[in-house]
C-alpha cells in the first residue's frame, strides 16, 4: 500500500468516525445520567433534516444567499429539532416513567419517518432526485484553510483537510470528559447515574440533571446530523437509510470507550477505518478472504468488512466484563426509573 492510499482511508476514516463521534459523545453523557436512550438515530435525523430544509428555504428564497447566514440557520435549526427530541424522551422517561428502551426505539423510527418524509418533500421542491442542494451552508462548514490543507504536503492536509464540525466534535468529546471529571457539575451527575437515591437525599435534583443532560447530549447528536448532511453528503440528502446505521454505531461506540468521551476519539476513527477497509485493503489479501468466506462477489466482502467495527465493539465488551473494573462499566442505575418514593 502506497502512502498516500493510506492518507487518503485515514482521512476517509476521520470524515466518517466525526459523524459516529457525535453520536456517540451524546450519548455517553445522556447515560451517565442514567438514561438509555436507543434514539441516537432517531436525533440525528431531526437534526440533519432540520438543517438542510432551513438552509434550503434560506437559499431558496434569498438571490444570493450569504454562506455564514445559512451555516448559521443550518445549526439553529438543527439544535432546535434535536433539543424537541430530547425533550419528548426526557418527558416520556423522566417526567412519566416510560420504559427507557422502548421511548428510545420509537424515537428512532419517529425520528427517521419525519426525516424521510420532508426529505422526499424537499427532494419534490427542488425538482428531483439528486437536485436538491444547499450549496451555501455546505461550502460553509467544508471550508478549508488552503494553506494548511493543501500547500503544505500530504501529512498536513491529514490534520488541515476537514471542515470545521471535525475539530468542533474533538472540542466537544475533550470538554466533555473535563466535566464530568474536574467539575462538581460532573460530579453530581455521575452520582445521578449511579445511585439516584443517594444524590437526592443530597441535596441534587435528579430530574434537573436528568433533564438538562439528555438534552445537551440530543443536541450533541442532532450536530452528528447536521455534520452527516451538510458535510459529508455535501448539502443534499439520502434517505437510504445510512445515517440510522451509523446512529447505531454511535451506541455500540459508547460500550467500546467505556463512558469515557475521550476515548470516543480514537474509537469513532477506527470503526470509520474498520468501515472503509474494503477500498484500501490490497486486493491480494482481499482475494485471500473472499476465498476463505466463499464470497462470491465484491458486494459480500463489502459486508464482511463492515462488520469489523461490530465484532471489534463485542471483543472489548468481554475483555472489559473479564477485568470487572468498576470504572470501566456503565453506570449503575442506567435504563432505571426513579422513583423517589422507593427511596
Amino acid at each position: 500500500m502506497t502512502s498516500a492510499s493510506l492518507i487518503a482511508w485515514i482521512s476517509a476514516a476521520i470524515t466518517f468516525g466525526t459523524i459516529i463521534l457525535y453520536g456517540s459523545v451524546g450519548e455517553i453523557l445522556t447515560e451517565k445520567a442514567g438514561n438509555l436512550n436507543l434514539g441516537v438515530p432517531g436525533i440525528m435525523y431531526l437534526g440533519g433534516i432540520a438543517a438542510l430544509a432551513g438552509s434550503f428555504f434560506y437559499e431558496t428564497g434569498t438571490a444570493e444567499p450569504v454562506p455564514a447566514v445559512s451555516a448559521c440557520i443550518a445549526v439553529l435549526c438543527a439544535l432546535a429539532a434535536s433539543v424537541a427530541g430530547g425533550l419528548l424522551y426526557s418527558f416520556m422517561t423522566v417526567t412519566l416513567r416510560a420504559n427507557q428502551n422502548v421511548t428510545g426505539l420509537t424515537l428512532t423510527i419517529l425520528g427517521g419517518g419525519i426525516a424521510n418524509f420532508f426529505g422526499g418533500s424537499l427532494v419534490k421542491l427542488s425538482g428531483g432526485v439528486g437536485q436538491i442542494h444547499v450549496e451555501a451552508a455546505s461550502s460553509a462548514f467544508r471550508f478549508k484553510l488552503p494553506f494548511l490543507s493543501t500547500e503544505l504536503g500530504a501529512v498536513s492536509s491529514l490534520f488541515f483537510s476537514y471542515g470545521l464540525l471535525a475539530y468542533v466534535a474533538i472540542a466537544i468529546a475533550l470538554l466533555a470528559q473535563h466535566v464530568l471529571d474536574r467539575t462538581r457539575i460532573g460530579l453530581n451527575l455521575r452520582a445521578v447515574g449511579e445511585n439516584p437515591g443517594t444524590a437526592d437525599a443530597a441535596g441534587i435534583s435528579v430530574t434537573k440533571y436528568k433533564y438538562l443532560t439528555t438534552i445537551t447530549g440530543a443536541m450533541i447528536e442532532g450536530l452528528g446530523g447536521l455534520y452527516y448532511v451538510m458535510d459529508y453528503t455535501k448539502g443534499t440528502w439520502d434517505n437510504g437509510g445510512s445515517l440510522e446505521a451509523l446512529g447505531w454505531l454511535a451506541v455500540a461506540l459508547v460500550i467500546f470507550t467505556s463512558w469515557k468521551p475521550r476515548s470516543a476519539v480514537p474509537g469513532s476513527y477506527l470503526f470509520g477505518f474498520c468501515y472503509w477497509s474494503y477500498l484500501y485493503i490490497p486486493a491480494g489479501v482481499s482475494a485471500v478472504l473472499a476465498d476463505f468466506f466463499h464470497a462470491s462477489s465484491v458486494t459480500y466482502m463489502q459486508n464482511l468488512y463492515e462488520m469489523i467495527p461490530y465484532l471489534v465493539t463485542i471483543i472489548v465488551l468481554v475483555a472489559v466484563s473479564r477485568k470487572r473494573r468498576r470504572e470501566n462499566q456503565n453506570p449503575e442505575s442506567l435504563g432505571l426509573s426513579y422513583f423517589r418514593e422507593e427511596r
